[in-house]
């Protein structure tokens, strides 16, 4: 068995989207300060987290996209959508600002050697991490599926997919149309994931990815990891 780490680390002032809060990660406590309990000393350090429910790798809920009542926060999600059978298709070629087409995909999987299947988590490698990361191109400059792409997806019966970069569409109409797909074929997505050129050429495997139980969560970090069995 081997397990692949595809989350950032969350870090004081790790970037993120500007209409999101802010991340800021600071000490409430040291092990300088010692206290007192039953006649022994013993010290503790705690870390203070401020952030959004968007924050680092995280997974958007149904209700984050959906207006409608009786969208699902991530609390209420099934934990069935966070381990499960997936694969990693090669789009690394997409040069940023670029559209992901049905082509692309169709070609990706192909070169995957392996189908998907109903259920799967589908990943998208855009060597976006290793090219943007620390830049400001970070938040802009990706390639990103269309409306038809990810209705593609959807029609081959995919649970959610996952992207390196903040959004799973390039910003403005194609993002927003992405989103709405979403609503409107019952699946979800994550974003902000990294490590997925570990992934290619790999076939199949198994993707985990817990969100945190947030009452009325919109979205949620999670720590994702893909599982190889060989």
């Amino acid at each position: 068995m081997r397990l692949i780490d595809l989350s950032r680390t969350i870090t004081h002032r790790l970037p993120r989207l500007p209409n999101h809060p802010s991340i800021e990660v600071f000490p409430f406590s040291t092990h300088a300060e010692k206290r007192m309990a039953e006649g022994y000393a013993f010290s503790s350090a705690t870390l203070v987290l401020h952030m959004g429910d968007h924050a680092g790798t995280h997974v958007d809920a149904p209700v984050h996209f959906d207006e409608r009542p009786g969208a699902m926060t991530v609390d209420q999600m099934p934990l069935e959508r966070f381990f499960t059978e997936a694969i990693c298709l090669d789009l690394s070629h997409k040069p940023p600002r670029s559209d992901i087409t049905i082509a692309d995909l169709e070609e990706a999987v192909a070169k995957a050697g392996a189908p998907i299947r109903p259920g799967d988590t589908v990943l998208l490698h855009m060597a976006h991490h290793a090219r943007s990361w620390g830049s400001e191109a970070w938040l802009t400059d990706f390639p990103g599926l269309t409306k038809e792409s990810a209705h593609w997806l959807c029609d081959q019966g995919i649970g959610m997919f996952g992207v390196e970069a903040v959004s799973p569409g390039r910003p403005g109409r194609h993002n927003f149309e992405v989103h709405h797909v979403c609503r409107d074929r019952g699946i979800t997505h994550m974003e902000g994931l990294c490590n997925l050129e570990a992934l290619v050429g790999q076939g199949r495997f198994r993707f985990i990815g817990f969100p945190l139980k947030i009452a009325g969560g919109t979205g949620s970090p999670i720590r994702a990891v893909a599982w190889l069995d060989r």
